[in-house]
């Protein structure tokens, strides 16, 4: 597949101690949902904002449908949201798309369809100020649909929705894909990039530290879990067993970080410490599993030495600029940034 989004190295620092993104190589391919993961601080909304021109990057190269970012060539095929929407307060939801049509040149006709795949047709005409902030979220995802663009740019694009507004998101995100659009969507929701993405890219400190489907990232790094007693003791017998890489405890069982051809080998040697072993098997993992293991979080460490997940060096600074610098975005910017640029 062609790819809709295309980096190469693409780097962003703010000064000679904080690099927000770090030599990221993404590839965003047609007719596909990318979900971009990351913790606070990872770099996430950085990268967003230089593959929309609204930052420019320190070092690197990008593309966004075939043309540099910002360009209004490739800006008219693109709609996005990009962290917390700002329109109008004094403006309705319908008055609010129609300054931003009016802006993009498009059809009036379009607003009402827009409306309606958000969910907002019956609160249209309320003032935007009166809105809870699951419909400002809701407008802003219309925002970025108003144009029917090919490719759209979602960051959070459930925030402040109820269970039953973030499914009829998933729905919505998922039938985009469906109808051949290709949508990069970063979110901190595990369970909705698991059940809506194609491909998921795992950012840390400004670095893409795993790409692949859903179950490629599940898989890596699967171990054995054991359940043997006592549970302290196996503890110690398997962190010194030399094939085994990683031991974590778990209510009432242990996962073992191993090549499953070693499960013989380990029962053989719980077996001989005297141990009674009840569960021996391979280990599924949840991607919020897999993402804790990739990025160092959660509350359990390996025995052989996670890495802290803790803050960034941006994050450490008290300047992160994914948590809100003078350059924030939102649908409306993205916007008036097309006009402008054109």
């Amino acid at each position: 597949m062609d790819g809709v989004v295309q980096t190469a190295s693409l780097t962003k620092r703010y000064s000679t101690t904080i690099t927000a993104v770090d030599h990221l190589d993404l590839r965003v391919g047609e007719g596909e949902i990318y979900g971009f993961l990351g913790p606070n601080g990872a770099g996430k909304t950085t990268t967003l904002r230089m593959l929309l021109g609204l930052i420019r990057p320190t070092s690197g190269t990008a593309t966004v449908m075939g043309h540099r970012p910002g360009e209004p060539a490739g800006l008219a095929e693109i709609g996005a949201l990009i962290e917390t929407p700002a329109f109008y307060p004094y403006l309705s939801g319908r008055d609010n798309l129609r300054v931003l049509a009016r802006m993009s040149g498009t059809a009036f006709e379009r607003i009402d369809e827009t409306l309606a795949q958000v969910g907002l047709s019956s609160r249209a005409d309320d003032k935007f100020k009166k809105y809870s902030l699951g419909m400002k979220q809701r407008l802003g995802v219309g925002a970025a649909l108003l144009k029917d663009p090919a490719f759209l740019i979602l960051d959070e694009p459930t925030n402040g929705l109820d269970p039953q507004g973030m499914a009829e998101m998933r729905t919505l995100i998922r039938q985009l894909g469906n109808e051949g659009r290709s949508v990069l969507l970063s979110s901190h929701l595990l369970g909705e990039i698991e059940q809506i993405c194609d491909r998921v890219g795992v950012i840390r400190e400004g670095k893409l530290i795993a790409e692949g489907t859903v179950a490629e990232l599940q898989q890596r790094g699967q171990g054995i879990v054991v359940r043997a007693e006592p549970q302290a003791q196996a503890y110690e017998v398997l962190t010194r067993l030399p094939f085994v890489s990683g031991v974590r405890a778990t209510d009432g069982s242990v996962r073992v970080t191993v090549a499953p051809e070693h499960a013989a080998e380990i029962n053989t040697a719980l077996v001989g410490a005297g141990l009674a072993v009840s569960e021996l098997r391979p280990a599924g993992r949840s991607l919020e599993e897999a993402f804790f293991e990739l990025t160092g979080g959660g509350e359990n460490g390996d025995a052989r030495g996670d890495e802290g997940s803790g803050p960034s060096p941006a994050e450490r600074s008290g300047s992160a600029p994914d948590a809100g610098d003078g350059a924030g975005a939102n649908a409306a910017k993205a916007t008036d940034t097309e006009v402008r640029a054109a």
